[in-house]
């Protein structure tokens, strides 16, 4: 409690419009074990400048950058993250896989403004987390494998691959000179107002399988998008991802992204200590 008021000293000296009773709440938590969460929280027509429950201030605390807490702070409030869903995405490191593919300035509206989806690479995040699907990573399984349990916990893909998605489409078929072609899966991001089209990959990534997504890519821009709907988005998942072979295989303005998945929670110290390597060369950079 105390570290709670000492991190929000100045939030607390904000006058809320309703007062708590704290006899009130424990009269009614009595029997009733969400009872003192429903009602305690907080919102922002009450001029109560704490938008979420004590479980989730709780999860917060647990994080030390202040940064980082106010991003997820900013995303719960914002995206309705229930408390399990909050410490999912605070276990998968969701705050150091989307900085790791911004600039500094990047970095910091994440911690000002949470995730601002205005283009397709404020979506983008690497790896991807699937450990929802309960794929063993030393088992043997098929594309089909891979593709099927997704749609079974699809709920869960959806909020890892980010805001805005809708799902369209599995195995969509193309046909072109009598040959066959089936693309994994569509999704529609009403916030990008485009077509994501996304490919799975079990192994690494090739160049055949960079320019099969963008034939894709142009099908749907030739003969599916609307004039008024932005670029298609081509998205490789695979288990291995080749910069060297993205840079040679694609213009630089193609909208073709690829990008890894992992079938287990990430080591947060990892991806801190990669956080803190690509800040340095950032750094350096700016400098030359």
């Amino acid at each position: 409690m105390r570290k709670f008021f000492n991190e929000n000293a100045d939030r607390i000296q904000q006058k809320p419009s309703v007062k708590l009773n704290p006899m009130k709440i424990i009269q009614q938590g009595i029997g009733k074990p969400n009872a003192v969460e429903t009602w305690q929280k907080p919102t922002v027509e009450s001029g109560n400048p704490f938008t979420l429950s004590w479980s989730h201030y709780v999860i917060l605390l647990t994080i030390k950058d202040p940064g980082e807490r106010s991003f997820y702070e900013i995303e719960a409030t914002s995206e309705g993250w229930s408390v399990p869903e909050l410490k999912r995405q605070k276990s998968s490191c969701l705050y150091e896989r989307l900085a790791l593919s911004r600039d500094k300035a990047g970095v910091k509206r994440l911690a000002e403004k949470g995730q601002v989806v205005t283009r397709p690479e404020d979506l983008l995040k690497e790896p991807l987390i699937l450990e929802f699907l309960g794929l063993d990573e030393k088992a043997a399984f098929s594309e089909s494998d891979l593709e099927s349990a997704l749609i079974t916990h699809l709920e869960h893909f959806l909020l890892e691959l980010g805001k805005g998605f809708l799902f369209e489409a599995r195995q969509k078929r193309f046909t072109f000179d009598e040959d066959h072609y089936f693309l994994d899966l569509v999704f529609y991001n009403r916030l990008l107002r485009c077509y994501v089209l996304v490919d799975l990959k079990l192994d690494k990534l090739a160049h055949q399988d960079l320019g099969q997504m963008q034939m894709y890519v142009n099908y749907y821009d030739q003969h599916m998008k609307l004039p008024e709907e932005n670029p298609t988005v081509g998205l490789l998942l695979c288990k291995q991802k080749k910069d060297a072979i993205v840079k040679l295989t694609l213009p630089s303005d193609a909208n073709i992204h690829a990008r890894e998945y992992k079938l287990y929670l990430p080591s947060k110290e990892l991806l801190k200590a990669k956080l803190i390597e690509w800040t340095r060369a950032e750094g350096l950079k700016a400098e030359v």
